[in-house]
């Protein structure tokens, strides 16, 4: 079955040749008339994917409690803009809120609080999630309309969704990845003309066979130069959780996702979500490139339980019937358990800011 995004995309092949993976993911996400983005709410159990903080509140808790503790290490300023890019369904910011109130509640007097959305669809989700609190929220189409000031900032699941480019070992080196059309007009991957300075590459690239995939990610880590000198020039605190790999190394992950399984990324362009890991290496190197101190990484699992969610899950449970415990119980396995395919060994957590602070539970600097 094709769709109607993959019409789209052959007539633009046939027209102007193969396209990169970069215009191809652009397009499958974000394009006006058929883009996934564009055309649906993705999220949540009715959608394709769950984020984490669907899965229960102690997510957007833990990342609150992290938020205030930057806040301290600080200093406690008193103008601050507490944003976050990519708000899904508007959960993680609603959980945020609660916890800033309850925990610092100056804090939270005298925030602004920002969401930068850029899909009405989403928007309207967002400000019915975040309810009487919504009054509090301003919505802004770009990171760069934030008002000046401290910030403290908070982005899951953001650099995946922001495309990539691939490039593939041939017997003349690297050549950067495209999509075309084979014999029966079906898209496929070739390998274009455009080659890669060996210099981004890692060290052992000559030993690594045909075949071989290598992914950079420019527009990843303009976003992030573009967030480190914000950050770097008004004060702030950063902190990026994503699915990745914290090393930059070989490998294709371009994946697609269509109601909650794995699809073939060229299947059904426009009505699967496309996204590939993100290389924290890189992602640190252009924060730091931007002025910034990394406060460190961590497995997405060590920073929630670092943080307390197993003792808050207790809380949350206290008094409540056998199930309810067991469901919580569950939900925060599904977060921060370790092992194949859990979301605690999958994703990972970066933070970043304007000073060299000790945050926790980050390994204090030496």
């Amino acid at each position: 079955m094709t769709t109607p995004l993959a019409q789209k995309i052959k007539a633009l092949i046939r027209t102007n040749g193969p396209i990169s993976v970069t215009d191809y993911f652009a397009l499958c996400l974000a394009d006006p008339e058929y883009g996934y983005y564009r055309t649906r709410d993705p999220f949540g159990s009715a959608g394709d994917f769950v984020t984490a903080p669907e899965v229960s509140q102690l997510f957007g808790e833990m990342l609150g409690i992290f938020l205030v503790h930057a806040w301290q290490k600080h200093g406690g300023p008193e103008t601050v803009r507490i944003a976050e890019i990519g708000p899904g369904r508007g959960t993680m910011m609603a959980d945020m809120l609660r916890v800033v109130h309850k925990l610092a509640p100056q804090l939270y007097e005298n925030a602004t609080f920002h969401l930068i959305e850029t899909s009405p669809k989403l928007r309207a989700v967002q400000h019915e999630t975040l309810g009487t609190q919504a009054a509090r929220v301003t919505w802004h189409d770009s990171f760069e309309e934030l008002p000046e000031g401290f910030v403290l900032l908070a982005a899951n699941e953001l650099f995946d969704a922001i495309p990539i480019r691939q490039f593939i070992k041939t017997s003349s080196g690297f050549r950067e990845r495209l999509i075309g059309l084979d014999a029966e007009d079906e898209l496929t991957f070739a390998a274009g003309v455009a080659t890669l300075d060996a210099a981004v590459l890692p060290e052992h690239h000559r030993s690594v066979p045909n075949g071989t995939i290598f992914e950079i990610a420019p527009a990843r880590e303009a976003v992030m130069t573009a967030i480190g000198e914000r950050i770097a020039r008004f004060g702030g605190s950063a902190v990026i959780i994503d699915y990745g790999h914290f090393v930059t190394g070989f490998g294709d992950t371009l994946q697609a996702v269509l109601k909650h399984d794995f699809d073939p990324p060229l299947a059904h362009p426009g009505e699967a979500d496309l996204t590939s890991h993100v290389d924290f290496e890189r992602l640190a190197g252009a924060a730091a490139g931007a002025g910034l101190h990394v406060h460190g990484m961590l497995h997405q699992g060590d920073f929630l339980v670092g943080l307390g969610i197993g003792e808050r899950a207790s809380a949350l449970g206290r008094h409540r019937d056998a199930e309810t415990q067991q469901s919580i119980l569950a939900d925060v396995d599904r977060l921060a358990g370790s092992g194949a395919g859990k979301m605690g060994d999958l994703f990972k957590v970066l933070a970043i800011g304007s000073a060299p602070l000790a945050l926790f539970p980050f390994r204090q600097p030496d």
